[in-house]
């Protein structure tokens, strides 16, 4: 459950490691749920890539530490908040994704990530 003001980690490969969840988007949304889109602004940074400290991007949740409750009756959570950043036509904006990311992102239509992805749980 991500909700504004909270810091995730980034999970790709485009210069960026932190983000800070500015606004969740949807219809009148309070809190964000693996799949779900997010206004972020980028607070840590690596230097000498395109993702710079301070840039406004748009990210997917991928890794929640809140469980997430499972039609079959299992649940799964994460040890860390994590987002991967996309562009507007949400596809992801970096070549590689790192660390394990929940199945619920394929039903969300995010296929690519899923493909890029090495685990999905």
């Amino acid at each position: 459950m991500i909700q504004p003001q909270t810091y995730l980690t980034v999970t790709d490969n485009t210069g960026a490691r932190k983000i800070l969840c500015i606004r969740i988007l949807g219809n009148n949304k309070k809190v964000g749920k693996i799949g779900d889109v997010i206004i972020g602004v980028v607070k840590e940074s690596i230097p000498n890539m395109p993702v710079k400290k301070s840039d406004i991007v748009r990210a997917v949740i991928v890794r929640t530490k809140k469980a997430v409750q499972r039609k079959n009756g299992m649940s799964i959570q994460f040890d860390d908040n994590a987002a991967v950043l996309i562009t507007n036509e949400n596809n992801p904006r970096g070549t590689r994704i790192f660390g394990p990311i929940a199945r619920e992102v394929r039903d969300h239509n995010f296929t690519k990530i899923t493909s890029l992805a090495l685990e999905v749980l």
